[in-house]
């Protein structure tokens, strides 16, 4: 398997480059359709977030350009993509995953939401029919060590995200959100969360809109705590929104939702009292010029990364664990891919050696006519049993070869028993693969 990804992130990319490339939740599929028939991907998966886009493949060989498949399904000239992008291979990218869906690569390291999102683009992958194989194997060992991230280290105590530091900033702001009122534009699960959040902190009124009202009346229903939130229909969004002081904002919307002249209208309501706006969405849904109005303040995603620096020097010790954690698992991982290299060559010797043995009670059937069937039994059982002692020490070769990732070693072992490169049934040397595959597993 040869395994490629590349990306941009919070880290490399300004939220600029990030909207240019971001996949909304409907545009996924046929994306990761127009990714799987790009020349030389043989599986694949797409992961787009506010603060991420990544691309998965297993590629026939390192040479296959992912790099091109993006400018080109964006239209972008190389220039204006690549001096943002990382491009990983092999264990570099089992490392990069592992270490994502564990959050330790987030703009707010615990963040509980991530592990959700890549599931959610797994399953579309799968939904698609582009996942399968061993890269759904590394996506299984990937949210197996997330999850064994959050539950044996402190990475998933008092669970943060880029929603709840939203609402930390926006209490920030005002001291206290006692009598403010906020209003959620979208009711996805960012804006749950964001909601959970403001009731918890004490807001005095909080309103909810979506495209979907239904989203937002069951998502009201969810998050009633000491007050219900108030559902708005979202053709009523700008009459709302001038009562509001606090705006946050996370919806799928292609294009600006609030203009500066939606927030002079709304200053001119307010009697240009101030509001606040928290734009959370990828692509943005507040227009930045908004922020030369007197009395408008908007901050966006990358705006919060400096509130998320806070729980980075508060979670360092648990990162620590984390990191370490990861890397135990990346290891046990990469040993049972070894064994994949070994797998074939031990599952041709054993249908080799059973085709000797099965082909000598053949040949000794006239002989063996006359025996009772316990007795046939038991020289099934004898020369089966012989025939696995014999095995033994070819097959812990060829597996420590692998292990050590000795290919020379691996294949002169293979020409010394002479193991054809064939496979003569398809089907069961898939099976007995795989069964060698878990047994190294296990171990």
């Amino acid at each position: 398997m040869t395994l490629a990804l590349i990306g941009v992130n919070h880290k490399t990319a300004s939220l600029v480059v990030r909207e240019r490339v971001a996949i909304g939740r409907d545009e996924l599929p046929g994306a990761t359709r127009a990714l799987a028939e790009a020349p030389g991907v043989q599986e694949c998966m797409i992961v787009s977030t506010c603060n991420r886009v990544e691309i998965l493949a297993s590629v026939e060989n390192p040479s296959v350009s992912l790099a091109g498949f993006l400018a080109q399904y964006f239209g972008l000239a190389p220039e204006e993509i690549h001096p943002y992008l990382y491009e990983l291979h092999d264990l570099a990218v089992v490392r990069h995953l592992f270490r994502t869906a564990a959050s330790l690569d987030s703009m707010v390291v615990g963040d509980a939401q991530i592990l959700g999102q890549i599931k959610s683009s797994f399953a579309v992958a799968k939904e698609e029919g582009t996942i399968s194989g061993q890269l759904e194997q590394l996506m299984q060992s990937a949210f197996a060590a997330a999850k064994k991230a959050r539950t044996e280290t402190g990475i998933g105590s008092n669970s943060v995200s880029i929603a709840s530091v939203a609402v930390e900033l926006a209490k920030r702001i005002f001291g206290s959100l006692e009598g403010r009122t906020a209003f959620l534009v979208g009711a996805g699960k960012m804006s749950e969360i964001a909601a959970r959040h403001l009731v918890q902190q004490g807001i005095g009124t909080l309103l909810v809109t979506n495209r979907t009202q239904e989203r937002a009346m069951r998502m009201a229903e969810e998050v009633r705590g000491r007050l219900t939130p108030r559902v708005v229909p979202f053709d009523q969004i700008y009459q709302a929104a001038a009562g509001a002081d606090i705006i946050l904002s996370s919806t799928g919307a292609p294009h600006y939702i609030f203009s500066p002249q939606h927030g002079a209208s709304f200053l001119q309501q307010r009697r240009n009292r101030p509001m606040f706006f928290i734009d959370i969405a990828v692509p943005r849904d507040v227009d930045p010029a908004m922020n030369k109005l007197d009395g408008i303040f908007v901050y966006d995603i990358d705006d919060l990364q400096q509130v998320a620096a806070s729980h980075l020097t508060e979670r360092e010790r648990e990162a620590v664990d984390a990191e370490t954690l990861i890397e135990q698992e990346v290891e046990r991982f990469e040993k049972r891919q070894l064994a994949v290299n070994a797998a074939p060559a031990i599952v041709a010797l054993q249908q080799q050696a059973e085709a000797i043995r099965s082909g000598e009670i053949d040949r000794m059937h006239a002989r063996l006519a006359s025996l009772s069937p316990e007795q046939r039994e038991a020289v099934e059982m004898l020369t089966h049993g012989l025939v696995n002692k014999f095995l033994h020490p070819p097959m812990q070769a060829l597996k420590l070869a692998a292990r050590e990732d000795d290919r020379a070693r691996l294949e002169a072992l293979c020409e010394v028993w002479s193991l054809p490169a064939g496979k003569a049934d398809e089907d069961k040397t898939d099976k007995e693969e795989k069964k060698v595959v878990q047994q190294e597993a296990h171990r």
